[in-house]
């Protein structure tokens, strides 16, 4: 699949969201290109520019010893719904990398969660810029157990042969 990772991020969500296992499938591979963010078995559930969704079950592997999902569990799965929503977002001539994450604990996460990130960067950019993604995660109540401030710094594409 050839183009800019913003495009095959998408085309491969694309081909594959709508098959009946497509969305685990595309998690899968996700998971095994991102190993670190595999970790916490992410199942996204939508992808288009701006705008992510991301699902991840409680099971023993993420706990901590409060028996509640570890906090750098949640950190991952924010950080990871940030990155889908940016990178999604960005047009062929930026790229971004994150230079920074806090993240606020509201309870106790337990049961099915899920970190939702909506991303808007600038319309243009022509320098380096820094520029804050959020990613609320909520539990199965829709109470907000976290919320993830991922900060991007973006600037332009150097140009191939340049």
């Amino acid at each position: 699949m050839s183009g800019s990772p913003e495009t095959r991020l998408l085309t491969l969500w694309r081909r594959l969201s709508g098959w009946p296992m497509g969305p685990r499938i595309y998690s899968w591979l996700l998971g095994w290109l991102v190993p670190y963010s595999g970790t916490v078995r992410p199942l996204v559930r939508v992808l288009e520019p701006g705008k992510a969704v991301v699902e991840v079950k409680d099971r023993r592997r993420v706990r901590n010893h409060l028996r509640s999902v570890h906090a750098i569990a949640l950190c991952n799965v924010g950080e990871l719904a940030s990155g889908l929503s940016m990178t999604a977002a960005l047009p062929s001539t930026v790229r971004g990398i994150v230079t920074g994450i806090e993240i606020q604990y509201m309870k106790k996460a337990r049961g099915t969660l899920t970190a939702t990130s909506h991303a808007r960067p600038p319309d243009e950019v022509t320098e380096a810029v820094d520029h804050p993604v959020q990613a609320e995660i909520t539990d199965d109540s829709g109470d907000v157990v976290s919320r993830v401030t991922v900060h991007w710094r973006l600037a332009p594409r150097p140009v191939v042969g340049e």
